[in-house]
């Protein structure tokens, strides 16, 4: 069983060296690499997108997305096959309860229904997660 879902708000903070919760985050990889996570169907575009942002804005070197991605691609990290199946009923019933994005409903609901831990740096998200009753990973 995966450790928890993983939000890309971690993935980011691993592989980009000037985020705030680098440490913290190699400390979640560091479980992924013992246990695995799961992560909504989402996940690649979202932490693709990150990585993308942060090149045009010159945070890393341009043409560097490919080996990033592949550092992630190489750990154990499942998809979530009905991310986009629930992303019309329970994901939304989720976010608007807590405010959030369907995208970031999409972990919390992932979370619920696995029983599982979420793991991710957003204030908002830990919250939602929170008051679900939903671990949430490194508290």
């Amino acid at each position: 069983m995966p450790a928890f879902v993983l939000d890309a708000s971690v993935a980011l903070a691993w592989m980009l060296p000037d985020e705030a919760h680098a440490a913290e985050a190699r400390r979640l990889i560091e479980a992924v690499v013992e246990e695995g996570a799961v992560v909504p169907g989402h996940w690649r575009l979202e932490v693709g997108n990150g990585v993308l942002m942060a090149e045009r804005r010159r945070r890393v070197p341009q043409g560097t997305m490919a080996a990033m991605l592949g550092r992630l691609a190489a750990l154990p990290i499942a998809l979530d096959p009905e991310t986009a199946a629930r992303a019309w009923d329970a994901a939304p019933t989720l976010a608007r309860r807590h405010g959030l994005s369907l995208y970031d409903a999409a972990y919390l609901e992932l979370a619920v229904r696995e029983g599982l831990a979420l793991a991710s740096f957003d204030a908002s998200l830990r919250r939602a997660a929170m008051a679900e009753q939903v671990p949430v990973a490194g508290e």
